[in-house]
């Protein structure tokens, strides 16, 4: 690993916990150099929800490649483009009433938040936009003033402007009611509060410590914004394309946001891919006016719509994530009943779970003892106190029992050596 102590900046980080050299990778299992294999609970953080390397999308992606159709093609009609279009709106839209523009803001999912922000600003002519504490967005300028980490937030070296912060559900331990204080500011004309152009919300934190909303808490959020002529963002990006069960995250609360952002899992394969979906009447920009050299990358097109075809025609991969979730949660439970002693959560939704420690050096000593023992689980929340939890939503019942052993064991081993 010298090459990369003596060239890479100090500033990666996942390579850090995970002190390795991947070589191979297939389903929810990865190798390195060494031979050693490893089950896959991170998932490229969420990427990779179809597993690594699905035949049905690499063959695709050969396919593509070997007959030199277009890789690169800015914002030009392309073949590839016009299939994926074609089949995100039949396959996705049009069967869940969602009358969505589509806009290809650039490769990853920050590129996605800074084109929703800039257009709410550009159709209310506001510049306040509402986040919600341990909210995360992205690290470029505009995604940070609405994140909620101090230590990234620190990383921008300027002042991050034209956001306020309002408690996320629960935050408060329910001592007030949804809404009251956000409520009572936007209806003060002393509060101080300039009138947002838009609120932007995860409903799942998935760096801030996996924090589910509930669905009445964002009905209630909707109809406030609706209330007040706010623009409702919801930020899919990590929640979305399955993770929670449905396609959208937000389809089980009822609500249709007016604008949406989605990356990750979207191309289904680890290609970088991100869009800014919208309703109609919200399609003011001029041509050019938000623009990027890599919006639409025409690998990432095709299996973006290859994934749409083997997996979302019905609803079977949905139902499955929703039944995996509740396995992984039940596992997760046992393994919190054994050691309340130290204070443990679960927390999670579908195929995203979570134990959540009161000593943040159990999660990281957890951790630690996974990867020893052949098993990768992330860290998220505010002290890094969660063990976060993303296997792809096509791993197997005995994978997923497997790895949850793995865990269970890292635990017991990690609370042991700290006591």
């Amino acid at each position: 690993m010298k090459i990369f102590e003596e060239v890479e900046s100090q500033v990666r980080s996942y390579c850090r916990g995970w002190p390795t050299v991947f070589v191979k990778a297939k389903d929810a299992t990865l190798h390195d150099e060494d031979g050693k294999s490893y089950i896959d609970f991170f998932a490229g953080a969420g990427t990779l929800n179809y597993g690594h390397n699905h035949p049905v999308l690499k063959q695709a992606l050969i396919e593509y490649l070997t007959e030199d159709n277009i890789v690169h093609g800015l914002d030009m009609y392309t073949a590839a483009k016009g299939r994926f279009l074609d089949r995100f709106r039949e396959i996705v839209l049009r069967p869940r009433g969602l009358d969505y523009k589509v806009q290809f803001p650039g490769p990853s999912g920050n590129n996605a938040v800074e084109a929703a922000l800039k257009l709410a600003r550009k159709i209310t002519g506001r510049e306040t936009v509402i986040s919600f504490t341990n909210g995360f967005h992205g690290m470029t300028l505009g995604a940070l003033a609405v994140t909620g980490n101090s230590m990234k937030r620190g990383g921008a070296g300027v002042p991050l402007n034209h956001a306020a912060t309002m408690p996320y559900d629960g935050y408060l331990d329910g001592q007030t009611p949804d809404f009251l204080w956000l409520r009572s500011l936007l209806e003060d004309s002393g509060s101080g509060l300039d009138k947002p152009a838009a609120v932007i919300v995860e409903t799942v934190q998935g760096e801030g410590g996996i924090n589910v909303a509930s669905k009445t808490w964002l009905r209630g959020l909707a109809d406030l914004c609706t209330e007040h002529d706010i623009l409702l963002i919801v930020d899919d990006i990590q929640m979305g394309c399955g993770r929670t069960g449905p396609f959208f995250s937000f389809e089980s609360a009822g609500i249709t946001p007016d604008i949406v952002t989605i990356s990750k899992s979207l191309s289904g394969y680890g290609l970088p891919f991100a869009l800014t979906l919208f309703k109609k009447d919200l399609d003011v920009w001029e041509p050019g006016e938000h623009n990027g050299t890599f919006r639409g990358f025409n690998p990432a097109l095709v299996t973006a719509a290859t994934a749409l075809e083997h997996f979302w025609t019905d609803t079977k991969l949905a139902e499955d994530t929703l039944r995996k979730g509740e396995l992984v949660d039940t596992r997760l439970r046992g393994i919190a009943a054994e050691h309340t002693d130290v204070g443990s959560d679960v927390r999670g939704s579908g195929m995203v779970q979570a134990l959540a420690f009161d000593d943040p050096k159990i999660a990281a000593a957890t951790r630690a003892e996974a990867f020893s023992r052949g098993l990768l689980v992330e860290g998220a929340g505010p002290e890094d106190e969660v063990v976060k939890l993303l296997p792809p939503l096509t791993t197997t019942d005995a994978q997923l029992h497997e790895g949850l052993d793995v865990l269970a064991d890292s635990v017991r081993v990690a609370i042991k050596e700290l006591s």
